[in-house]
């Protein structure tokens, strides 16, 4: 009998698989599969480390779709390792790839005609470049909004800033013919609906033409300097870094060029908006008062020590961490240890380019024994600085960029 036929085999398996997910991550995480679940490709191993080779310390928020989180001590290298990157999905993975025959079509109504590259096209016929780029969920952060706001509870682990190498899509829209009315960008990749349903896309967002044209945009073909790896939009993924990661498609098979703001799966309000106006906590919100999201906001992360650290009295303590922005760059960084009280600065590194982030650290020195709170703060070349608490509420929990502070002891 097949295994799919076989529903005490099938139940056998999905409680070997979670009983094995239990053991990695700790008796307090939960799995709820549907009872209709059938193993098959990238679902027949319910365990991530083994799958996409992720650090023991991640974080596994769902399994279908993929969403995993880091840590943030396990962020605290310069350049992202696939082992540490977060996974956001809002399908199923392919599993059908064909990279010998991958091609990419160029469509839509602002395009002079149709047009169609392979990935050699792409890799031998346009310029190549390298770029550190930050990839961060509209929704890190969410799990400290409150009301809850409904989605992934992201902590802060969904970011990432690795070298991708690729070409810039200005090129190829340029090869590719796009008229003066082009507006937005929108993608369609290969993953599959949560349903299976070949007829309907899991997500198919985009950016404005502007976005676009940005030398900083690419359609990558390769991370850290190896292929990308399949969790992560193998083998062929746009980056368009500085905006919500949910524009930067994964395993993209076409482009569509539109005279419009695109209208794909989850370019609608809710879907990664917020609200044009602040609303009270907890606000209902209709979906003709939101507006996408297009530039992230300042932030910035103590990735050393882990939090919890303990030192003895007259031990300096070093930190360390990294900051970014959708705007140009990040000016300081500051920490505290009084609650805010007051700021003291750290020393900044510039970035590797546009839209990386920017290492900075600082050594401490406390005053006495007792607990302590270190708060770290950016600020960008526009002035504007992260909050000391949870930003404005939004329905669904976006754009969290409060002050990050981790817990030292001092005996």
């Amino acid at each position: 009998m097949a295994l799919a036929e076989n529903p005490n085999r099938r139940n056998f398996i999905k409680k070997t698989a979670l009983s094995s997910m239990a053991a990695l991550l700790g008796s307090n995480i939960v799995f709820a599969l549907p009872e209709n679940y059938i193993p098959v490709a990238l679902e027949q191993d319910n365990d991530p480390f083994t799958l996409f080779g992720k650090d023991k310390e991640m974080i596994v928020l769902n399994d279908k779709p993929w969403n995993v989180e880091s840590k943030a001590h396990l962020l605290d290298d310069a350049v992202t390792p696939s082992d540490k990157m977060f996974i956001r999905n809002n399908g199923l993975i392919p599993d059908d790839i064909d990279v010998e025959n991958w091609t990419l079509t160029i469509k839509g109504e602002a395009i002079d005609e149709e047009k169609t590259y392979t990935l050699k096209d792409l890799k031998t016929k346009f310029p190549v470049h390298t770029y550190q780029l930050v990839l961060e969920c509209g929704g890190n952060g969410r799990k400290e909004y409150y009301p809850p706001a409904k989605g992934n509870q992201w902590s802060l682990g969904a970011v990432s800033c690795a070298k991708w190498t690729g070409i810039r899509l200005k090129d190829l829209l340029k090869d590719a013919g796009i008229k003066d009315n082009a507006v937005y960008i929108g993608y369609h990749g290969a993953d599959k609906h949560i349903s299976r349903d070949p007829n309907k896309e899991p997500i198919s967002r985009g950016i404005p033409i502007a976005k676009a044209m940005e030398d900083y945009t690419l359609l990558a073909f390769a991370m850290n300097g190896e292929d990308i790896p399949i969790a992560h939009g193998h083998p062929l993924r746009l980056i368009a870094s500085g905006f919500p990661a949910s524009v930067s498609g994964k395993w993209v098979k076409s482009l569509s060029i539109r005279d419009k703001v695109h209208d794909g799966e989850k370019m609608a309000a809710p879907s990664y908006s917020v609200p044009k106006y602040t609303v009270e906590p907890g606000a209902e919100v209709k979906n003709e008062d939101m507006k996408i999201i297009e530039s992230m906001p300042v932030k910035s992360l103590i990735s050393y020590p882990k939090s919890g650290a303990m030192i003895k009295s007259n031990q300096a303590l070093e930190i360390r961490g990294h900051a970014w922005t959708g705007a140009e760059s990040i000016n300081k960084v500051e920490y505290s240890i009084d609650f805010g009280a007051t700021w003291h600065s750290c020393t900044l590194q510039k970035a590797a380019n546009r839209y990386s982030w920017q290492h900075f650290k600082a050594k401490i020195n406390f005053p006495e024994k007792g607990y302590y709170e270190v708060w770290a703060k950016a600020t960008d070349n526009k002035g504007l600085g992260q909050p000391m608490v949870t930003p404005g509420w939004n329905p669904k929990g976006y754009l969290n960029n409060a002050c990050h502070r981790i817990a030292i002891k001092v005996a």
